[in-house]
């Protein structure tokens, strides 16, 4: 049977449906405009905590929480912490990282925390999202290309990449999850995410080749269909078992000669699963 998406269906130049079991999240964008590259990391976050956020948001007022305040404020802090893409800065200013978080979680939306969403699972802490996002537009400039992420939990990080990629593919293996980042992201209308039900491990090889992969979940090694599906010159950036035994955060780049690969720092993500739940 086959699956029927819940947004309206994306169509193709020729006007034919995208393929079942995808769900493209809206059909107009309501993003601001990316930073320029001649932007330093300051200027940066200061942009981004006055633009797209000049009005006090009525979701979190009554709770006590400015989100424009608060969410100014984690950007500065991710400046200070290192991040520095503009690009990055942005986009992390402009996602209400609030609407993705359970209600009685959100006065603690914009704390560098990981927090609960269900299922086992959480929102990764938003200097995570922002060290990860810079690695996968390192050496890039200007929007990147189509963009696989695997492990859409609630939806944040999907968010974020929409701003910084001109198409986001996002793949969620428990059905409780990809649902409600569906519910999340609806109000965005973010025309260039589409959501899929799927097993994370293998891809989307319909959406292939990808300029970037990156992954919120950690497996004993990168997986050959992600490997496969990346095109020359593009990035994946995922938490991966080293020989030490221990996770730490890799970086692949696909080159026509093969994949040249970098272990950075340790991390601690949720393990990576097969199958669909």
């Amino acid at each position: 049977m086959t699956q029927r998406p819940g947004f309206p269906v994306k169509l193709t130049p020729s006007g034919t449906p995208r393929p079942a079991g995808k769900t493209t999240v809206g059909i107009s964008a309501r993003q601001a405009p990316l930073l320029p590259p001649s932007l330093n990391a300051t200027q940066a976050a200061a942009k981004a905590a006055g633009s797209a956020m000049s009005r006090p948001d009525p979701l979190v007022s009554g709770l006590g929480l400015d989100s424009v305040a608060v969410r100014a404020r984690m950007v500065r802090k991710l400046a200070e912490q290192g991040v520095q893409d503009p690009r990055v800065l942005s986009a992390m200013g402009q996602v209400e990282r609030h609407r993705f978080v359970e209600s009685a979680l959100v006065n603690q939306a914009y704390e560098d925390t990981s927090l609960p969403i269900g299922l086992g699972q959480t929102i990764s802490k938003p200097n995570v999202v922002a060290r990860m996002v810079e690695l996968l537009c390192q050496n890039t400039q200007g929007p990147l290309g189509r963009i696989l992420e695997i492990g859409t939990g609630c939806g944040y990080q999907a968010a974020v990449l929409s701003h910084v990629a001109s198409e986001v593919y996002s793949i969620e293996r428990l059905r409780g999850l990809h649902e409600k980042a569906r519910t999340n992201l609806r109000p965005f209308r973010l025309h260039n995410v589409h959501l899929i039900f799927g097993d994370g491990m293998l891809g989307y090889p319909k959406g292939a080749p990808y300029a970037g992969i990156i992954s919120a979940a950690g497996g004993d090694a990168v997986p050959e269909a992600w490997l496969a599906q990346l095109a020359v010159g593009g990035r994946l950036i995922a938490p991966t078992i080293t020989p030490a035994g221990h996770q730490a955060l890799v970086v692949v780049l696909k080159t026509a000669e093969g994949f040249e690969r970098q272990v950075l720092e340790a991390v601690h993500f949720v393990p990576l699963k097969s199958g669909v739940a």
